[in-house]
């Protein structure tokens, strides 16, 4: 069984023209289709089994993001069935799920929360994620101060501490310093010894090389290519004068 599934799904967002008229609004609040519209997916199908690492390649405005926040579920497709099996972890937007007026242990709290571990729970792993973020000695100025290197400590920490089966990555390696950047890297690999399943978006090529043995490649929303992730990477960074039929396998390249 699949632990995430999307099945023909496509997603699109109203496409801003300026100040919408009296019209248009009516329009709308009589379900009548708004005409302009911005397609970020288009009948994309994948699924990432358990034990899996699968990586998500594209230029920027590919989709790669829609596409983690439908298997999030902070967004619903258009068409299509987005199914998910297992508890999973999202780290989507630095600072999503965070208050900046909260101290760094609240903000502890609150997103443990969110991911779906108990109060009890949560104070049981809290010197564990601390320990791990390695900012203990600010852990109770309120994040505002922070910078954005000590709040993705402390999101990647939460997050890794809440043993999902599944850890949906949107770039957030890329943020803070190296010597943290690699204690991530090996918490995940120790997360992917575990048998556990990531969906990564990246534009390092070292790093989903080395986290991912699977890679779909998207443009303009649509899938291009599916395959191993050196396969899928080499004909990303190619530079393919022709894009691939929609699809197409890394085997059928």
């Amino acid at each position: 069984m699949a632990l995430i599934e999307f099945q023909n799904v496509s997603k699109w967002f109203p496409h801003s023209t300026g100040r919408a008229l009296l019209r248009t609004h009516i329009a709308q609040w009589f379900g009548a289709e708004h005409k302009e519209k911005f397609v970020a997916l288009k009948n994309v199908s994948f699924r990432l089994d358990p034990g899996e690492s699968l990586a998500i390649v594209g230029s920027n405005g590919a989709g790669k993001s829609t596409l983690l926040s439908l298997a999030a579920g902070l967004a619903t497709p258009n068409a299509g069935r987005v199914i998910v099996n297992g508890h999973l972890a999202a780290l989507l937007e630095l600072g999503s799920g965070f208050h900046p007026d909260l101290t760094g242990s609240e903000n502890l709290l609150l997103n443990s929360a969110l991911l779906g571990r108990s109060r009890k729970q949560t104070l049981e792993l809290a010197e564990k994620i601390v320990d791990f973020s390695g900012i203990r000695d600010f852990i109770d100025d309120p994040l505002r101060n922070y910078s954005s290197g000590m709040v993705m400590r402390l999101a990647f920490s939460i997050a890794i501490h809440t043993e999902p089966d599944i850890m949906l990555l949107d770039e957030v390696l890329a943020v803070g310093d190296s010597g943290f950047q690699a204690k991530c890297r090996e918490a995940l690999l120790d997360f992917q010894r575990a048998g556990k399943s990531i969906l990564f978006v990246s534009h390092s090529a070292g790093q989903v090389r080395e986290m991912c043995e699977r890679a779909i490649w998207l443009d303009h929303g649509e899938l291009v290519m599916e395959g191993d992730a050196a396969s899928v990477l080499d004909a990303y960074s190619g530079g393919l004068a022709t894009k691939p039929p929609s699809g197409l396998s890394a085997k059928e390249l």
